[in-house]
């Protein structure tokens, strides 16, 4: 297995975001990919650090094929644009969101960053821009050593990127790292699945791939009737158009335990089976462990061993994409037991 990560993943160092109605400290920091790193070596697996970031066109071509160019263009400029303000705050932070049935897309930065920014949870401040892109060029380098023989590889991304859309950000996610790693893979491979084991649903890979049947999306999370991100996520969101019965949601109830989370694993990886995948992005959270800050499960560390095993089992050369996992004593000890289970599976 490779192991890949950017350092420049640290210039995007959110220091808070709003948790229930207050400000609160973002858990999103590089103090995450530290402990991540040391499991790694831990487990005595090579990681292989990235050079540094330059103009890459082939990595902007291919997130186009993800993520909208206005969104692209957003990203890229908001925080220069955001402190141009009169009176405006380090932090880029939305204060209106559309809904109902909006579709006037606004010239002024206020407007666009409610559009493209849909919760309190994606703050960018300087350097954020540069972290995020690191996080993409780590699932694009992951991805394309399998295109190149290696039957595994892992992408330790930070942010991470499942509930960014085709042009919204939000929980912590601005571009949806195992969407691009699945696009790599499309380069070679017809048929690629997306299989989603954190602890909240995928909502921006759902809605990239809802309407396409050339990847199958699932994912195993709390049920979003009492979980973020509350409004997508249900049993019944199976695609639609070219794309219907290639979407499976297992939605769990809060505070299930790692034997349910398994037996709904089991039932994803059945439903996959019959689309006969060529290749597979698994995104890893690690945020389902009773100790995660943001729990809404209660796994043990070695459910990760087992959860490792069991998608090991599946044929087809796999990418796994770091998603959630936040800061404990216990976060590297879970992507340690996942990677041993994995490589025992």
């Amino acid at each position: 297995m490779k192991c890949f990560y950017h350092e420049a993943q640290n210039d995007h160092a959110p220091r808070h975001f709003f948790l229930r109605g207050q400000p609160a400290p973002s858990p999103e920091q590089p103090v995450r990919a530290e402990r991540l790193k040391a499991a790694i070596d831990a487990t005595g697996v090579s990681l292989t650090l990235l050079p540094a970031l330059a103009e890459d066109a082939l990595l902007h071509a291919r997130l186009a094929r993800v993520h909208s160019q206005r969104y692209l263009s957003f990203l890229e400029t908001v925080v220069e644009r955001w402190r141009a303000l009169p009176n405006a705050s380090e932090v880029v932070a939305p204060n209106v969101h559309p809904c109902g049935h909006a579709s006037f897309y606004p010239r002024h930065i206020i407007g666009q960053t409610g559009w493209h920014m849909h919760d309190m949870a994606c703050p960018m401040e300087e350097g954020s821009y540069r972290g995020i892109i690191a996080s993409a060029t780590t699932a694009q380098a992951a991805a394309e050593a399998v295109l190149q023989g290696e039957p595994v590889s892992y992408a330790l991304c930070r942010p991470p990127g499942h509930h960014a859309g085709p042009e919204r950000g939000g929980g912590f996610c601005f571009l949806n790292n195992s969407a691009l790693a699945a696009t790599v893979l499309r380069e070679r491979y017809e048929r690629v699945a997306i299989v989603d084991v954190d602890l909240h649903h995928g909502n921006g890979t759902q809605d990239i791939f809802w309407n396409r049947n050339d990847v199958w999306t699932g994912s195993v999370h709390v049920d979003p009737a009492d979980f973020y991100p509350f409004y997508w996520g249900a049993a019944d969101e199976i695609g639609e158009g070219d794309g219907k019965g290639f979407n499976r949601n297992v939605p769990l109830p809060l505070g299930a335990s790692g034997i349910e989370f398994l037996q709904a694993l089991s039932r994803l990886l059945s439903a996959l089976a019959e689309f006969k995948p060529q290749a597979i992005v698994i995104a890893l959270g690690l945020d389902a462990h009773k100790d995660d800050p943001l729990a809404g499960m209660t796994l043990e560390t070695e459910d990760f061993y087992r959860i490792g095993q069991r998608l090991a089992q599946v044929k087809g050369p796999k990418v796994i994409v770091q998603e959630g996992g936040y800061p404990t004593d216990s976060l590297g000890d879970n992507l340690a037991a996942f990677l041993q289970g994995f490589r025992r599976g």
